[in-house]
């Protein structure tokens, strides 16, 4: 009786399985792999706005900490709001002093400055000359938190219905980032508090 040789390779059922399983294989590893771009995506972009939110932290306490009388006398701080603190300083070392302005507006931190013109000087409040953007993702109001606090001689908070703006000697500001409130945790919280030199009691 003549003899077939005998035929290597896999059954049908065989090349089922081995299809099935690669499959499977290049799922959970392609999964793998957009989860971790996903993750490393989230926590850069985390990193750079609290990044950009901590300069914009110095450069307000650098601002507020200059703050004094407006070229016109009027006094150092002019408005004073739970997301919203206006000021005059001499940010630019020129011989005008500055009306400087942050204020939160949804999520985005922003910083206005105005100069004053003419003699005797005046502010245009209407026009600024500059305005930056030191954050875009701050969560401050979406979760009822004030970006800034006002304190007295005496550490005591003060609120705007109950003091004066002459009785303010310290400020703080605090911003929460989160590029994505979804996620959680994610939350990063900054804060700074400045007593302003010419503010003091005791010049």
């Amino acid at each position: 009786m003549k003899q077939y040789p005998l035929q290597k390779g896999f059954t049908l059922v065989e090349t089922i399985m081995v299809v099935s399983l690669y499959s499977i294989l290049l799922l959970v590893i392609s999964t793998s792999i957009f989860n971790l771009y996903q993750a490393n995506s989230y926590t850069l972009g985390q990193s750079y706005e609290i990044d950009q939110a901590r300069r914009g932290m110095q450069t307000w306490l650098r601002d507020t900490r200059e703050m004094t009388y407006a070229d016109n006398g009027t006094f150092p701080i002019a408005v004073r709001g739970s997301n919203q603190f206006g000021f005059y300083s001499d940010i630019d070392n020129e011989p005008s002093v500055e009306y400087v302005e942050y204020f939160l507006a949804t999520t985005t931190l922003y910083k206005r400055i105005y100069k004053s013109a003419g003699s005797p000087p005046v502010y245009n409040l209407v026009t600024p000359v500059r305005v930056e953007i030191l954050s875009e993702y701050v969560q401050n109001i979406v979760q009822a938190t004030s970006t800034f606090l006002y304190f007295d001689t005496n550490g005591l908070q003060l609120t705007a219905t109950s003091s004066l703006l002459t009785d303010i000697r310290y400020i703080e500001a605090r911003v929460i980032i989160n590029i994505d409130p979804v996620k959680s945790p994610g939350e990063f919280l900054l804060r700074s508090g400045v007593a302003p030199r010419n503010l003091k009691d005791n010049l």
